[in-house]
């Protein structure tokens, strides 16, 4: 099997060529602007008969009863709902950065019982806590459920799903999360990966365009930039910052190997030094048949004798010594490797051997 597409597709996830730029808000993201999550457990009514049994989901009654007393409903002592439309949920959701009250946000509803689907179902007002348990929005809302599922005379089918669902702005923020952008006159950019090439670059690039001084390197990953402290000058100087182009860093040399599915996944800067490989495969084959003995006479009372054979044989094609050359460039180095014509659970090995004996000039992740 050749393996040209699986590494080609590689390209664009484990590197770029060191001359693409790109704007600096795909590369780094703001110290401090970012989303927090939400969650709240609630209940979801109106299902048509698949939601919790109640008998084993105590908590789903339990929490029924509760809310039904917040309404002034008052059951007798000991009752016993056999209910088949509600089912108890868990509701998350992300507060974005800079969310005010009365913004809307999505939440996804999850099934935490064994309700059979949660389509149809409408959940109600749940609050959505934070990190530090305070109430930051409100979810209530009709769920939208992906799947499809239909059952009858003890057969079922089912696509995708149906215990979970989204309520497209499902939510309303009631409380904001303070952000802090500017410290002391310093704006904080963090990237997304640790690489000193790409931070220099950056730091580069932003005093060409913001003015000498203007930022400098905290460590191999945060930019610390002098920024104006008033918020309308901070505004145009953040979007102005995060729009100028740095030129990415050639990507540190990699190879992934996917043991279970038995892919591989190199970048551009992945190198071959000249190498001999030789592979072979070994077969075992066992094959049983049953040999039947009859007595020679009819009537000279033997008997009638079933005996297995059981025939062993072992197949070795011969290791064949290929030369893999030097390449530079990684449509050199998936030429060689294909010319091995080896498979890919062959070429696993091939590349931890290669590793191994210096050839193979990059670092080997095995997932």
């Amino acid at each position: 099997m050749r393996i040209a597409v699986a590494l080609i597709a590689g390209l664009a996830l484990l590197g770029a060529p060191s001359a693409y730029a790109e704007r600096l808000k795909d590369l780094a993201s703001i110290q401090g602007v970012r989303d927090n999550p939400l969650v709240g457990y609630g209940l979801v009514v109106g299902l048509d008969g698949s939601g919790d049994q109640v008998r084993q989901t105590p908590f789903t009654q339990q929490s029924l009863t509760n809310m039904l007393s917040q309404l002034g409903v008052t059951l007798p002592q000991g009752t016993n709902m056999q209910l088949k439309n509600v089912a108890a949920v868990m509701v998350t959701a992300q507060l974005p950065a800079f969310a005010q009250p009365g913004q809307n946000i999505d939440v996804v509803v999850s099934s935490m019982g064994n309700a059979k689907s949660l389509r149809g179902g409408t959940l109600l007002m749940t609050p959505l806590k934070g990190a530090d348990n305070q109430v930051y929005a409100l979810a209530q809302g009709n769920i939208l459920v992906g799947g499809a599922g239909a059952q009858a005379g003890g057969s079922s089918v089912q696509v995708n799903q149906l215990n979970g669902g989204i309520i497209s702005n499902g939510a309303v923020v009631e409380r904001t999360v303070p952000t802090q952008v500017n410290r002391d006159g310093i704006i904080r950019l963090e990237l997304n990966d640790t690489d000193f090439g790409t931070l220099e670059n950056a730091v580069y690039a932003i005093n060409v365009a913001m003015g000498p001084n203007t930022a400098m390197a905290a460590n191999g990953r945060v930019i610390e930039v002098r920024a104006p402290r008033d918020a309308q000058n901070q505004g145009a100087f953040l979007a102005r910052l995060q729009n100028i182009d740095v030129k990415r860093a050639a990507a540190r040399a990699k190879v992934i190997i996917n043991a279970r599915t038995g892919s591989v996944v190199m970048n551009q800067t992945v190198t071959l030094d000249q190498a001999a490989v030789a592979y072979g495969s070994l077969s075992v084959v066992i094959d049983q048949s049953v040999a039947v003995s009859q007595p020679d006479t009819p009537f000279g009372g033997g008997q009638t004798v079933v005996a297995p054979t059981t025939r062993i044989g072992m197949e070795s094609q011969p290791g064949k010594l290929k030369e893999v050359k030097t390449s530079v460039k990684l449509t050199d180095v998936i030429k060689a490797l294909n010319s091995l014509g080896a498979s890919p659970q062959e070429l696993l090995s091939i590349l931890q051997s290669l590793k191994s004996a210096g050839s193979l000039r990059a670092d080997l992740e095995i997932i």
